[in-house]
């Protein structure tokens, strides 16, 4: 299945795939080829993970849609990195700088879920 990962400004990453696997705000979803049309919203700060028959692609999402039809996936994402491009320390310091400025308030901020998916596709535990 062919598979394109759109950020607004330019395509991310595009190619064909086994798998995607992404966390919606239903749940998580695995799509494979010949999978039924679906559209999702994507949780806010995920991964999305793309499987191809050589490699796997991880790249954090800040939030975004998911729209599987006719064995093509289209991720749209307000702002994505992919997990080779993302810089460990930079992603803890920006993980470091979003929990301080939250304060101790109930809901975690988007920026902070961002950056601690930074971290998850760079391969770091968050």
């Amino acid at each position: 299945m062919h598979v394109a990962l759109v950020v607004p400004d330019r395509e991310l990453w595009s190619g064909e795939a086994r798998t995607v696997i992404a966390k919606t705000t239903e749940g998580d979803i695995g799509v494979l080829t010949g999978h039924a049309p679906v559209f999702g919203i994507l949780a806010e700060g995920s991964l999305v993970e793309i499987l191809t028959e050589e490699s796997a692609v991880r790249a954090a999402v800040s939030g975004g849609f998911l729209s599987v039809a006719d064995d093509k996936v289209s991720i749209l994402a307000a702002e994505a990195r992919l997990g080779d491009e993302i810089d460990s320390s930079e992603a803890q310091r920006e993980l470091d700088a979003a929990l301080s400025e939250a304060g101790t308030g109930a809901e975690e901020p988007a920026e902070a879920k961002y950056a601690r998916a930074l971290l998850r596709a760079a391969g770091g535990q968050a």
